[in-house]
């Protein structure tokens, strides 16, 4: 019997999951969590040997949870499953310890057999974002570019971040404008337009 954990804020997605997922024999649906803070604390808790996790969610994203429960129970294999199929997304979620990647619109078939696949010790990821993420390439932002770029994305003045970030105003300006620079982008809200539909933010 293969234990999973689903993390999802939609209840009703997460519900289908867990309905989708418990008609299979050999599946077992052992916790349900709806913020990325809870997933460990759960995962700690069930002991599941494959968790399935959303991006966007309140608290800890799909990512930082995922970092978070490959560091703490590295025994558990993780599936990052979102409606959001941004190369960005796959590059960060294999760096945090994923072992797979799929979007939820993908048959139900496809979700199980990943499951079952993931167990066995591969990777899956789905094949048209694969193709997309070699295509964009990775993230060409720096850590600290990143933080201020969404830091940025608040909307708040250079002063109003240098304060919210511990950093001068023209430190704050340099990064701001190395990354409109990498991005190819002319103003600082099509900068974080561009990285957020990349999934690098």
């Amino acid at each position: 019997m293969i234990r999973i954990l689903l993390a999802d804020d939609q209840a009703m997605v997460r519900g289908a999951l867990a309905t989708v997922l418990g008609l299979e024999p050999d599946l077992e649906v052992v916790a349900q969590v709806g913020s990325g803070d809870d997933v460990l604390p759960a995962a700690r808790e069930s002991a599941p040997d494959v968790a399935l996790l959303d991006v966007q969610m309140p608290g800890k994203d799909g990512l930082a949870a995922a970092a978070e429960l490959h560091a703490a129970l590295p025994a558990c294999r993780i599936i990052v499953c979102t409606t959001f199929g941004r190369p960005g997304y796959l590059a960060r979620a294999m760096a945090a310890g994923a072992a797979g990647f799929v979007v939820k619109d993908a048959p139900p078939e496809q979700l199980v057999d990943a499951v079952r696949r993931v167990h066995s010790g591969l990777r899956v990821v789905d094949p048209a974002l694969a193709a997309e993420s070699l295509a964009t390439g990775t993230s060409p932002l720096t850590a600290r570019e990143r933080q201020v770029l969404e830091a940025a994305s608040s909307g708040q003045t250079v002063a109003e971040l240098a304060q919210r970030l511990h950093l001068s105003e023209g430190t704050v300006r340099n990064h701001l404008s190395s990354a409109i620079g990498k991005t190819g982008a002319r103003t600082r809200a099509e900068a974080i337009r561009l990285t957020e539909e990349r999934g690098w933010l």
